[in-house]
């Protein structure tokens, strides 16, 4: 008998495995907060290919509450499989000319989110990920999409904070995070096991996210707070704020099926 998957543990009906195959269908809340770093820092994170921005320490911090399915939506019956939080760091760069971001750093809080990201080239670690929901009712439990409303945003690993931001709603934005609009361009990054070669990598490419069937409700920004702990195992504090500028809250949803292998690093 074949066992089947798309990805491990492989199965004789092909259930079990982590993560379903494309394609994947999402729809979540954000929470983003536009940031400037040390230029330096923000060029030793680029990766290979990906030259600096001419405005070089220009990042964002991204908070995500998810829920996506595969196709079929069978996972929209179990809530566990489907709803997760991450919270990520991108750093502003140049691709052959062409304005990109790069995921830097990022943590989630489910194990088959962690291994799609892996798939796609996000470096994925395993976190605790916090957003103030709001709620289509009038309530006092829940902050409204409205000029004052408080939103924040929390990030821990292995014990410690790691992030925290804060955004006061002002006005429905008319362009929206400049620091997240230009496309995404990751590092796909495989060890080798292999004695004596364990420098050289299985796989080592540059990828382009290649996304469909876009939707993007009303944009909200206000002013913002960002503050970056450093902690025992982690960089990311690299990139502590030197200048925060705006904050922006919205949903947005989209669809992933492909890549676009840009350059193999190997």
């Amino acid at each position: 008998m074949t066992l089947k998957g798309y990805t491990i543990p492989l199965s004789p009906e092909g259930h079990a495995g982590l993560v379903p195959p494309p394609p994947w269908h999402y729809v979540g809340d954000f929470l983003v907060v536009d940031f400037w770093a040390e230029p330096a820092a923000a060029i030793s994170l680029l990766p290979p290919g990906i030259e600096p921005h001419p405005d070089p320490g220009r990042c964002a911090a991204v908070f995500a509450d998810w829920q996506s399915f595969s196709e079929g939506g069978r996972e929209l019956l179990e809530p566990s499989r489907s709803q997760y939080r991450e919270f990520y760091l991108v750093v502003s760069g140049l691709l052959d000319g062409e304005e990109v971001t790069t995921c830097v750093f990022i943590w989630v809080d489910r194990d088959f989110a962690l291994a799609r990201g892996w798939i796609q080239g996000f470096p994925k670690k395993l976190g605790e990920v916090w957003m103030t929901r709001t709620f289509d009712l009038e309530c006092r439990a829940a902050p409204r999409l409205e000029p004052g409303s408080h939103f924040g945003g929390t990030c821990s690993a292995h014990g410690h904070r790691l992030a925290e931001a804060r955004v006061t709603l002002e006005r429905p934005s008319e362009a929206g995070s400049a620091h997240t609009a230009p496309p995404i361009v990751n590092v796909r990054h495989f060890p080798r096991l292999t004695a004596g070669r364990h420098g050289e990598p299985q796989i080592h490419e540059l990828v382009r996210a290649v996304s469909r069937d876009r939707a993007v409700s009303t944009i909200w920004e206000g002013d913002a707070e960002l503050e970056l702990r450093s902690a025992p195992g982690e960089e990311h504090a690299l990139l502590a704020p030197v200048r925060v500028g705006r904050g922006f809250r919205f949903t947005f949803a989209y669809t992933v099926d492909d890549q676009q292998l840009v350059r193999d690093l190997t």
